[in-house]
């Protein structure tokens, strides 16, 4: 399988590539999930479709590639020695306006999610699980220093803390996602429910 992937990747270049995922994400915020075809991916890439399949196997691959390709880096890259400036910074790598256009394109993607299977496991695979692996280690990194207590309940929540507060931003305040929000909620929420003071 890894090899196979290897394979496909080889066939294109990294800037062509990274074309291709921007063209991608531009086609999603247009037209939604359910709308977008490999024909309006080829079309607006001028690439064939044949490519397209023997690079990424179809639509949820694409897709969740895309998505993943368009994230600010590694999260476990992030190591400023403590917590609470690691979720800091990790909050800090998009701007607002960039969360904000995000925002909006995950809201619309988690409402396909739940009538798309191979879209499910795409994400899964292609982009769930590297993130919280990654995360994990961010987290472990605190744990191993001492700032958070290894039995802390609250561990097992950080990322649904997180992901609510953006998820759900617009929803109870009719207001977009911001730094300042997420830094807030971080210092007020989840670095208390961890046990690490915020001076």
């Amino acid at each position: 399988m890894a090899e196979v992937a290897t394979t496909r990747r080889s066939r294109i270049t990294p800037e062509r590539e990274a074309e291709l995922y921007a063209a991608v994400l531009e086609l999603l915020r247009e037209v939604g999930y359910d709308a977008l075809t490999m024909d309006a991916v080829a079309a607006r890439t001028r690439s064939s479709k044949a490519t397209l399949y023997r690079q990424w196997g179809g639509k949820p691959e694409l897709v969740a590639k895309a998505i993943r390709h368009n994230k600010p880096g590694n999260i476990a890259d992030v190591d400023t020695g403590s917590l609470r400036g690691d979720l800091h910074a990790l909050t800090t790598r998009e701007d607002d306006c960039t969360m904000q256009q995000n925002a909006a394109l995950m809201r619309g993607l988690f409402m396909a999610v739940h009538s798309n299977p191979d879209l499910l496991q795409a994400f899964k695979e292609l982009l769930i699980e590297p993130e919280m692996e990654e995360f994990h280690r961010v987290v472990q990194r605190a744990v191993d220093r001492g700032e958070v207590e290894a039995g802390r309940p609250a561990l097992d929540y950080i990322v649904h803390m997180l992901v609510g507060a953006f998820a759900t931003r617009t929803l109870i305040d009719d207001q977009p996602p911001t730094q300042a929000f997420l830094t807030s909620y971080i210092d007020a929420v989840v670095l208390p429910a961890l046990g690490i003071p915020v001076d």
